[in-house]
């Protein structure tokens, strides 16, 4: 059977992106749409909108042209939204970057998605420029603020009276972000995904009442991941709230910034929602303005989310979703339902869903376990340059595979049971245990590795290795491999747990059979 919205289809704009996200800015004039936590500078919609103008020509000017790449690599400033959406303005692509990143893996990415520029902030230029030179096709660095060796991003802001070229964008086939992910499976893979799908999302997520205009949002959330991109971003701004942004999570600073700008929507993942559950320091804060939590990224247990709800008196939402959906798929309702709680809440308009049976493929019913399928507008083009692995997630009927097991009950709500793809989600962030395992092999003492997911309180999961060792490996130890992986992965993919074994278990073809893994790791 065949799952839909309780909500009315909604007719979605044949628009590119910008226009449509920054229609109402000029009419908002003096607002603040971004914030800077820290120093509160603002920067007003009416400044915003001039800005995106300004730098879409001066990037014009400089050469960049429709469905040039341009990367980000760099945490959360108010000046983010600005480069983003110039990009997208003149027809550009915007690949995203994790700022824990390293050299390496930028490097990969920028390389991959065959970037023009990359614009990142002073403290990550070393690593910028290392990046940028294994990638080869970037012709030029811009920096926020100002940095030695590299273009200040003010350079980009055109002479007052310039306007940007007017570019035909066909929102349907046009690329406009190029986040990366692992998807159900392997490497991290380049998402293409249009105009239309992001502005497919931003109507989808607001039918169910999610941002006001009169909303303060708080952006702790990485602008570089889908759902600080999407959900706080461009439906804040399509919604004229304020967005207060951070450039990294203190609890400390969190709370008195919640406190202190009278934030009212707060958009968290469980490591959050955890600290807001029990740490001590939550009632030293006035939140009493915060109406509504949004929780996304990663699972929220029910016990968490009553736990949350019940201290600060507030409602607690939550949503589910994939890059590969721009990414938002499901959601609960805006009227807290205690019955619920646990579920990821029922589809977005305009979205088909189905359960079908991880063997036969056949479509299951209401509370039967199988994998989550979708079809809908915020469905991505593919992979880019993964043909197979966009026929591996995408079927010919047009199917979505998620990879994660799930039932729906019969009001349409579903709930998340278990994971098929082998993706691990460390505090939200995805974590690919092929990128791992890789590393592992690479060490002399490894004579076979596999990497799962372990439960993990805090963090929801940690990534665990299980290492055959080499007959010469002499007295290599767990904390010795760990440290091995750390010194060459971004902080939130190092290996939390190494366990030696006598044997990886895996199928007749090779392949590992990670669920054995991951059985005996729960059952421990």
């Amino acid at each position: 059977m065949i799952f839909r919205s309780p909500y009315p289809e909604r007719d979605i704009p044949e628009t590119p992106l910008t226009p449509f996200v920054l229609a109402r800015a000029r009419a908002l004039k003096d607002k603040p749409a971004l914030i800077d936590a820290l120093s509160g500078r603002t920067i007003t919609y009416e400044q915003l909108y001039e800005a995106v103008q300004r730098v879409a020509a001066g990037l014009a000017a400089r050469d960049f042209r429709k469905g040039d790449v341009f990367a980000i690599y760099s945490p959360n400033v108010p000046e983010y939204a600005i480069a983003f959406h110039a990009v997208s303005l003149v027809g550009g692509i915007v690949t995203t970057l994790n700022p824990l990143s390293t050299a390496q893996e930028a490097g990969h990415q920028l390389k991959d998605a065959g970037a023009k520029y990359l614009l990142t902030v002073p403290a990550l230029l070393d690593k910028a420029r290392e990046a940028a030179t294994a990638a080869a096709s970037v012709a030029e660095i811009f920096v926020f603020g100002t940095a030695e060796g590299a273009t200040p991003f003010s350079d980009l802001f055109a002479e007052d009276g310039r306007e940007p070229p007017a570019v035909e964008i066909d929102p349907h086939a046009d690329v406009v972000a190029l986040p990366y992910s692992s998807g159900t499976t392997g490497l991290p893979k380049g998402v293409m995904l249009t105009h239309r799908n992001l502005v497919a999302n931003v109507v989808q997520v607001q039918a169910n009442e999610l941002i006001h205009e009169d909303d303060t949002l708080i952006c702790v959330l990485p602008l570089f991941h889908i759902y600080g991109m999407v959900v706080i971003m461009n439906l804040g701004l399509c919604m004229g709230a304020k967005i207060v942004v951070m450039s990294r999570f203190d609890l400390e600073s969190f709370l008195k910034n919640l406190q202190d700008y009278g934030v009212t929507l707060a958009h968290v993942v469980p490591p959050i929602m955890l600290a807001l559950a029990q740490h001590p320091s939550v009632g030293n804060y006035d939140l009493s303005k915060l109406k509504t939590r949004f929780s996304g990224a990663a699972p929220l247990s029910e016990q968490l989310a009553r736990a949350c709800s019940e201290r600060l008196g507030c409602a607690i939402r939550q949503g589910y979703g994939m890059t590969e959906t721009s990414p938002a798929i499901h959601l609960t309702p805006s009227q807290a339902d205690w019955s619920k709680y646990g579920s990821i809440g029922q589809c977005v308009p305009n979205t088909e869903c189905k359960i079908i049976d991880v063997e036969t493929g056949a479509s299951l019913s209401y509370r039967q376990e199988g994998e989550l399928c979708m079809r809908g507008p915020q469905m991505m083009k593919g992979y880019l340059n993964r043909a197979e692995a966009t026929a591996a997630t995408i079927d010919g009927n047009g199917w979505l595979h998620t990879g994660d097991i799930a039932y729906a009950d019969e009001d349409g709500h579903f709930f998340i049971v278990d994971r098929l793809k082998e993706l691990i989600k460390y505090k939200g962030s995805q974590v690919a245990p092929a990128e791992l395992e890789a590393l592992l092999l690479t060490h002399p003492a490894v004579a076979d590795a596999a990497v799962v997911a372990s439960p993990d309180e805090e963090a929801g999961e940690v990534p665990k290795a299980f290492v055959v060792r080499t007959d010469a490996a002499g007295a290599v130890t767990p904390d010795e491999l760990m440290a091995f992986v750390a010194s060459h992965v971004a902080p939130y993919k190092k290996i939390r747990k190494l366990e030696f074994i006598d044997q990886i278990p895996k199928s007749a073809s090779g392949k590992i059979l990670r669920r054995l893994l991951v059985a005996r790791e729960r059952a421990k």
